[in-house]
């Protein structure tokens, strides 16, 4: 599974002048199965929706269409969307045969009065693309682990690629690189944060830092700093499969050491020990 993410400046509420601009970036891409977006990639982080909200047979997901056929790929953004009366900031994932899923942000940027503006979603959503499972969130949904804890009802893992897609500000950029590493290794998956350069129209400043982790925690990018770029990461599944398999492994044999319990026995396939430390305590 090939990913293509995507650090670049936005032009304020131009959805045109950004829609080139994209372009400009990724026409060369080829052979690759998903692209990510920054939040709002249409117009910026903007408060102003009744200006700039599309609905569902909108320019923007028209054009997200037109360029997952072209590509021949996935493609993931957010943008304003109108619904029943309500504005939402709405992470579209695209697939190359038009189709696409929805996910509404969940927590809303309340510093920047997002929550007067927009209203906030309720669930997650799930994509299985080659194998994967993918889990795309937006922005502020970062500081909440708890929305992103990867345990499902079987206490399996929900996901095994964790996205977020973001505006976010230069002022609070050593939270979102240190919250995005510790989200990797907290939930043992793939973690992609792709965050925009440049000043939007109300003078709030972006220096990017978007950042690519492996399930230890590794950085697997070269983004730098207020720089535009496109880079790529080969997701690897078999070596996912083996490190939470070695993790679980570890926690096992550390916590039955502890209460001096024989730990001869093998732990089954997908069996998550975090949640077994939590009953048994």
């Amino acid at each position: 599974m090939r990913i293509a993410a995507l650090q670049t400046d936005l032009h304020w509420e131009n959805r045109a002048a950004n829609f080139q601009h994209i372009q400009n970036h990724i026409n060369d891409l080829e052979n690759i199965d998903l692209i990510i977006l920054p939040e709002m990639f249409n117009s910026g982080f903007t408060m102003n929706p009744a200006s700039i909200a599309e609905d569902y047979n909108g320019a923007t997901l028209s054009w997200m269409k037109k360029l997952a056929k072209e590509k021949q790929a996935n493609i993931i953004g957010s943008i304003a969307i109108k619904r029943d009366e309500s504005f939402y900031n709405s992470l579209f994932w695209v697939q190359p045969n038009g189709q696409y899923f929805f996910y509404d942000k969940r927590h809303l940027f309340r510093m920047a009065n997002e929550h007067k503006h927009y209203k906030n979603g309720t669930d997650l959503l799930i994509v299985n693309k080659n194998g994967f499972n993918f889990c795309p969130l937006v922005c502020y949904d970062l500081r909440f682990p708890v929305w992103s804890r990867n345990i499902d009802s079987d206490f399996s893992f929900k996901y095994d690629v964790l996205i977020y897609i973001a505006n976010w500000p230069e002022a609070r950029i050593s939270a979102w690189v240190s919250l995005l590493q510790a989200r990797a290794i907290e939930n043992q998956a793939y973690v992609v944060g792709v965050n925009r350069i440049g000043i939007d129209g109300n003078n709030v400043k972006y220096c990017g830092e978007s950042r690519i982790f492996n399930p230890k925690g590794e950085r697997l990018d070269s983004f730098e700093k207020n720089k535009e770029s496109v880079q790529f990461v080969q997701l690897n599944k078999e070596f996912l499969k083996e490190f939470r398999k070695n993790s679980q492994q570890t926690l096992m044999q550390t916590h039955l050491k502890l209460f001096e319990i024989p730990y001869y026995f093998n732990v089954p396939p997908g069996f998550n020990f975090n949640w077994f430390i939590v009953v048994s305590n």
